[in-house]
């Protein structure tokens, strides 16, 4: 049978099941919300003389639920545009409507009574081809379908999103005994490659994979801390960047999560795993007493801004974070310690080597007594953790990789726990943890004995088999068309054509280069811009049809070299200043214009410089997580002059004035407001309504596929036969617009919104927008344009203000407001 979503509807409007239904919405799927009916009126509707029977009372509840879903920061939603496909209900009214949906999500209360209630209402109603599943934490999926007939069953399954289902990657898909194989399969395919997540299989056991292995681990780590007098500082200054996890750590985990979700898991956890040696660890005393004494004083965490940590505003009226003593359970200010410990380590880039350096000070009798300290908690936790996992397969998972992809996927980490393991060593590590007693499980064993000595065989530096349990040897990794490594391409002879300290030249196959950043930050500097005309000049001549820039970095691109920039006005050399900066208009000028196609592949932060390059290229193949824009207003006090300021008028402008008798005063303050302000697409959606993506651009919501996405694009344009964009004049608005935009921009220095130095920069925006002294409005060539890009850059360079907010973002990296 084939499946399909076209419709889905979600049950329960709560955060989880609102985060759902806005990433169903943002891929163009109308979604349904139902939530609860009030059982009673709130005092304003009482005084509106409004009953239980108006619509607008039935519907209170699942419309606050999808407000403030729509307001949450980070945003749920992908764009304003995709709101329009949700609809709210309630599950009295409005129940027959699922009928007309393929998927049904339940997201209610984690009561099984009340789940089991709801399935055999939804099984009254539902299509025989419609999916339902559950997005139960840790229930039981097999219980939830006892008693539903066959048909239910077969199309029944839990899919458990992490929150913000938007932003975290990881899709936990439990079949149950009964769920029909290829449901199971279509669903897998269905999260990789339509919602772009990464699916781990799960067995049906309390709370699965990632919350399971959490649990038990985050329960330790407290327990640990607690039992040896470690601080929330120096829990929290060990446990997050600095080993590969997210600066949320420990302590500032718990707040975000909800210490009475915490408490509620470690209290309901440890009667459903009778059979889990590490489960003792739930009723730690100290661990229990202290959560008892704050769930008391209903310090729940960032809900209630105290916890671990509590929000303070200070006599300055700053606000300021203070931190809970765990003996006394008063909050102290912060101290921000520096550990020498954690200063040594940040200076070794490679987190496998770190994390080795790290574990070896906890047994270095020669290194300082508070380094060995701080390392022994490391330690701790660490060897815990590996070894649980160990025991915990098969049990949860049938393989160890999906123990790893859950763990990374789920809560953001560098390396899963047998990553690490792989990184530390697994002979040495287990003779470690058996001396400290921490049972390791007997296939780890077996896997050494076998002659394994890791758990990924890795050959050139890549994984290229796993160790297969069954098989007591390692199996192959299979090739998976969807995704292409670099890593894996590197290592054909002949693959790296060029390469520089900052950008690399790279043969993909199939006639198509691969332009790819490596440097800091991915920004851009003369080496790339190099490596740029070298790509250009081997397509010219014959060895690739196409061209793609991409790389596998965290961000596309964080921009320009402010460096350089800084330097070179900083000694008054503004003719190197104009000389990088034509380049760069020269080299991008080019790239628009090639005859063969150049396909982006942007992704994360893609700002400044980063936005332009991708604005030049043929065509853009984005990841859904694309933060886009032209930002050097706002963070160095400069323009986009790579192009960035002619294009945002060739995309955003032009296609307006075309039109007979429009008007230019709003699409100009458009335009003018998106540059002057610094806007930054929050997704590719947005990115589209900014005019950063336009017609034939896309999304590609697996930010794994971007790469093969990018150069399936490419050779389909070479198929198509491409021919490059016709030059465009663009429009120049003129003395009029340029009076109406300088009034907008002195008052918002009037009202305190912008500072003086912001009303330099803007002004000179604005006058170059309106095509510089131009009286009257006026279609002009686009070099006409750059090279009022170029003047207003190096006027700005002149200005001491600009030059202090460069040195600011360097030394603090963050923008001065001067």
């Amino acid at each position: 049978m084939r499946y399909q979503i076209r419709k889905a509807a979600v049950i329960g409007g709560g955060t989880m099941g609102g985060g759902i239904a806005a990433l169903l919405a943002g891929i163009g799927i109308p979604t349904l919300i139902l939530d609860i009916v009030p059982a009673k009126l709130t005092p304003a509707e009482e005084s509106a003389g409004l009953t239980l029977k108006d619509k607008e009372v039935r519907n209170r509840i699942v419309e606050a639920g999808w407000k403030a879903v729509a307001k949450a920061k980070p945003p749920s939603v992908l764009s304003a545009e995709s709101t329009r496909l949700i609809t709210l209900g309630n599950l009295d009214d409005d129940f027959e409507k699922l009928a007309d949906v393929d998927w049904i999500i339940e997201a209610v209360i984690e009561k099984l009574d009340v789940k089991q209630s709801l399935f055999a209402r939804i099984e009254a109603v539902r299509k025989p081809t419609t999916l339902v599943s559950s997005n139960t934490s840790g229930l039981p999926i097999a219980a939830m379908a006892e008693g539903r007939s066959p048909a239910f069953q077969e199309h029944f399954l839990g899919t458990h999103f992490f929150n913000p289902p938007r932003w975290l990657k990881l899709l936990e898909l439990i079949p149950h005994p009964k769920t029909l194989p290829e449901v199971l399969k279509f669903m897998t395919a269905f999260g990789e490659d339509v919602l772009g997540k990464g699916v781990v299989l799960c067995k049906d056991t309390p709370n699965f994979i990632g919350n399971r292995l959490a649990s038990i681990g985050g329960t330790q780590a407290l327990a640990y801390a607690l039992d040896h007098g470690y601080t929330v500082e120096e829990v929290d200054s060990l446990t997050g960047e600095l080993i590969g996890h997210p600066n949320t750590a420990t302590f500032r985990l718990n707040d975000l999560i909800g210490l009475d979700v915490v408490h509620h898991v470690m209290s309901n956890l440890y009667d459903l795993v009778p059979a889990d040696e590490s489960r003792e660890v739930l009723k730690h005393p100290g661990a229990t007493k202290l959560l008892g004494a704050m769930l008391e004083r209903k310090w729940l965490g960032n809900k209630t801004d105290v916890g671990f940590s509590k929000k303070v505003i200070s006599e300055k009226g700053e606000r300021e974070f203070w931190v809970l003593n765990l003996k006394t359970l008063a909050h102290e200010p912060p101290t921000k310690p520096r550990f020498k410990l954690v200063g040594e380590a940040r200076k070794i880039e490679a987190l496998p080597e770190r994390l080795r350096w790290l574990m070896d000070k906890a047994f270095d009798a020669e290194a300082p007594e508070e380094d060995r300290r701080l390392a022994r908690y490391l330690w701790a936790t660490t060897a815990f953790s590996l070894a649980y996992a160990s025991r915990r397969v098969p049990e949860i998972a049938e393989d160890f990789a999906s123990v790893d992809n859950a763990v990374r996927w789920g809560f953001m980490h560098e390396l899963g726990p047998f990553e690490i393991w792989d990184a530390l060593g697994v002979a040495s590590t287990v003779e470690r943890m058996e001396a400290d007693g921490y049972a390791v499980a007997p296939w780890v064993k077996e896997m050494l004995a076998a002659g394994c000595a890791t758990f990924y065989q890795q050959q050139d530096g890549r994984v290229v088999g796993v160790y297969d349990r069954g098989k007591k040897a390692y199996a192959p990794l299979a090739p998976d068309a969807r995704k292409v490594s670099l890593d894996v391409i590197r290592a054909r002879p002949g693959a790296v054509i060029r390469t520089n300290g900052s950008a690399s030249l790279i043969d993909m196959g199939d006639r198509v280069g691969l332009v790819e950043f490596h440097s800091k930050a991915n920004s851009l500097d003369q080496d790339i811009f190099d490596m740029f005309v070298t790509a250009l000049d081997e397509a010219e001549e014959g060895r690739f049809d196409a061209l793609v820039i991409g790389n596998e970095g965290k961000h596309f691109c964080a921009g320009a070299n402010v460096f350089v920039i800084w330097m070179a006005s900083q000694q008054g050399d503004f003719e190197l200043v104009d000389g990088m900066v034509r380049g760069m208009q020269s080299v991008l000028m080019r790239v628009r214009y090639f005859p063969k196609p150049i396909v982006a592949a942007p992704f994360g932060m893609v700002l400044g410089g980063g936005a332009e390059v991708s604005m030049a290229c043929s065509r853009r193949v984005a990841a859904a997580e694309t933060f886009i824009g032209l930002v050097e207003t706002g963070s160095v006090g400069l323009i986009p002059a790579g192009t960035g300021t002619k294009e945002t008028l060739r995309r955003v402008v032009n296609p307006v004035m075309r039109i007979p008798n429009a008007d230019p005063i709003s699409v100009m303050q458009k335009a003018f407001e998106q540059l002057a302000t610094a806007k930054v697409a929050t997704g590719a959606q947005e990115a589209f309504e900014f005019g950063y993506f336009g017609p034939g651009d896309r999304i590609v919501m697996n930010r794994d596929h971007l790469l093969a996405e990018a150069k399936r694009t490419a050779l389909a344009m070479v198929a198509e036969g491409y021919r490059p964009p016709a030059p465009e004049m663009i429009y120049a608005a003129g003395r009029d617009v340029l009076s109406a935009l300088r009034a907008a921009i002195w008052g918002l220095r009037q009202a305190g919104w912008a500072t003086e130095h912001d009303a330099v920069v803007a002004g000179k925006l604005a006058w170059l927008m309106c095509g510089g002294d131009l009286t009257e409005p006026t279609w002009v060539p686009e070099q006409y344009m750059l090279d009022l890009e170029r003047k207003v850059f190096i006027e700005l360079c002149h200005e001491p203000k600009t030059l202090e907010r460069m040195a600011h973002l360097l030394q603090f990296n963050k923008p001065l407001r001067n």
